[in-house]
């Protein structure tokens, strides 16, 4: 038995963030300027992207695609519900409908067979979410959105460095829909600015609406009015947001980026130590992967198959707990919270394939800075626990 609590999730900064961030308090330069500039250039050339806007969080990355594509009130956003609370909920700050598709069982992402049929005359773009840091299936998304003359907005919080076919989450199809990628730095994603995120785009539009009203609609970049090279002089062109990245918070990213291989081989290890663990074990469902795809592995989400066992995944959850073992569910489906539910007037078995697998879901921890032997306690603490309550 541990003696200290193993956290669920913790951010691996070491001493360059630390060295990063005092450089640039020393400047004196601390909120949005030429760190975030720089973070900005080197994340768009990491993932391949024309343009990448930083910005304070995924939810206001996503918001401004949204605002660049001109939704408006009773349009409609095909998205999963298989997701956290940001996804659905910048539609409706345009007073916009999200429909929910429901998921594939196997990976928990968006199911495309199910695409087709959600798409109304007020569809204008879909979200899908790469769960867990796998992409979904995006040939067949970006074909049909193509086919519709619909947006595509991937939700990629959980997806740096994710691949998929081969390229960069975050870089866009160079033909086909007008598109943006959107993710998170928040504290526990696997690069992080604290909080933060950031809007990756190939769409000159897109890119330029987005960074004008992610600052309060200002037409020119207002960071430079204080500059040498800048100008009091500016205006307001549209009634935009504050959602500006500072210059500390990019100045962590920038230390986070030179890091990122190595962080996410680590990652990629602890997963592997898992499933080599849990394969084959017949009350347990490992992640599906794909050897097309570069998982980032954000997140391991196993499952049980409960009617082999004689306790449930609360009941797991309390005894990894009580052996000081931190983990989560992600996620409970959208169309069971009261709002979604009450709206729309949903019932949990809507969409059966998220309601039954978020029952049987716990994510264990899995992080850079997580030990061998922190691996190893949490893999024998699962299999006694298991091979006890057996049915």
């Amino acid at each position: 038995m541990r003696t200290t609590f193993l956290p669920f999730a913790l951010p691996d900064t070491d001493q360059r963030e630390i060295d990063e961030v005092v450089s640039t308090i020393r400047s004196g330069w601390l909120t949005t300027g030429p760190r975030t500039r720089e973070f900005e250039q080197a994340f768009a050339a990491y993932v391949g992207a024309k343009h990448a806007i930083a910005v304070n969080s995924c939810t206001a990355a996503m918001h401004l695609a949204l605002d660049a594509i001109g939704l408006t009130a009773d349009d409609e956003v095909i998205t999963t519900p298989y997701t956290f609370a940001a996804t659905a909920e910048v539609v409706r700050y345009f007073q916009a409908r999200p429909v929910l598709v429901d998921i594939c069982p196997d990976d928990f992402n968006i199911d495309v067979r199910l695409l087709e049929a959600a798409i109304t005359p007020r569809t204008r773009a879909i979200i899908p979410v790469h769960i867990a840091g796998l992409p979904a299936d995006l040939d067949a998304i970006y074909a049909l959105a193509a086919r519709h003359g619909l947006h595509v907005i991937e939700d990629a919080a959980h997806a740096f460095p994710s691949r998929y076919k081969g390229r960069a989450i975050g870089m866009t199809p160079a033909h086909g829909p007008a598109a943006a990628v959107c993710f998170s730095f928040y504290a526990t994603k696997t690069l992080t600015t604290g909080e933060g995120g950031m809007l990756c785009t190939n769409d000159d539009q897109i890119a330029e609406r987005s960074r004008m009203m992610a600052l309060h609609g200002i037409s020119k970049d207002a960071w430079k009015r204080y500059t040498a090279e800048g100008s009091w002089y500016y205006e307001i062109v549209a009634p935009g947001y504050k959602y500006n990245m500072t210059d500390i918070a990019a100045s962590m990213g920038l230390a986070q980026l030179q890091k990122a291989e190595q962080m996410w081989q680590r990652r990629t290890a602890i997963a592997q130590r898992y499933n080599r663990a849990f394969q084959g074990n017949t009350a347990l469902q490992i992640p599906h992967d794909d050897a097309g795809a570069q998982h980032a592995w954000h997140l391991y989400m196993l499952r049980l198959n409960e009617e082999q066992l004689r306790l449930n995944r609360g009941q797991l959850i309390e005894r990894l707990k009580a052996a000081q073992i931190g983990v989560s569910v992600h996620f409970i489906p959208l169309h069971l919270h009261p709002y979604y539910r009450e709206r729309y007037d949903y019932a949990p078995t809507d969409f059966p394939v998220a309601y039954h697998e978020f029952q049987r879901e716990v994510s264990l921890p899995i992080y850079s800075k997580m030990s061998d032997d922190d691996v190893d306690y949490v893999i024998a603490t699962i299999l006694e626990v298991i091979e006890e309550c057996r049915v």
